[in-house]
């Protein structure tokens, strides 16, 4: 492949990836994430700060466009209707990249203790944001956190079913599924 080629961060990204997976996050060098995909380290650290960026980096763009989904959601939706809004601009920015590298992605967190604590950190942060968008919008406590909490953990559930290659549907169909469940959860007692 040569360094002219377009899309040089999803080439870093699916290079990483495939690394990780055959020798191990902790065994893999941007270098060689770089080398694989056909460009230098320095195009590397131009896209991504640190090797863990290749499976976080585009957090900042989730969490805007979840909070916006919760922003922008009919005034008269309560909290987990506004945060089914949120989950549905999620899904649709997540739904847009391969199933097979959400697969991978995972795969790799969940071999990796520091990455699935990152990867909960990053889930606290949704929420905190997801949180303070519906105090905007007049929800107060607890109802905002707990909200806020359970549509980041729907989130988890559901990309996970999504990537684990056992749902065929797209997911925003999985998400819907999901944030489903945890209504009948909720009002099951």
């Amino acid at each position: 492949m040569g360094r002219w080629q377009p899309d040089s961060r999803g080439r870093l990204q699916e290079a990483a990836l495939a690394l990780y997976s055959e020798r191990g996050f902790d065994q893999t060098t941007a270098a060689q994430i770089a080398a694989r995909a056909g460009l230098t380290e320095r195009t590397f650290f131009r896209h991504f700060s640190d090797k863990r960026e290749v499976l976080f980096g585009g957090s900042a763009l989730l969490q805007e466009r979840i909070v916006a989904g919760v922003a922008g959601a009919p005034l008269a939706d309560g909290p987990l209707d506004a945060v089914g809004c949120g989950l549905a601009a999620a899904a649709a920015m997540l739904g847009e990249f391969r199933r097979d590298l959400s697969r991978q992605r995972h795969v790799v967190i969940a071999a990796n203790p520091e990455l699935r604590e990152r990867e909960l950190a990053k889930l606290a942060d949704y929420a905190a944001a997801v949180a303070e968008a519906l105090h905007q919008r007049g929800v107060g406590e607890p109802q905002a956190s707990l909200a806020a909490e359970a549509g980041m953990t729907v989130l988890r559930v559901a990309v996970e079913r999504w990537s684990s290659g056992g749902d065929d549907r797209d997911l925003a169909d999985v998400m819907r599924d999901s944030m489903a469940g945890l209504r009948a959860v909720a009002g099951g007692g």
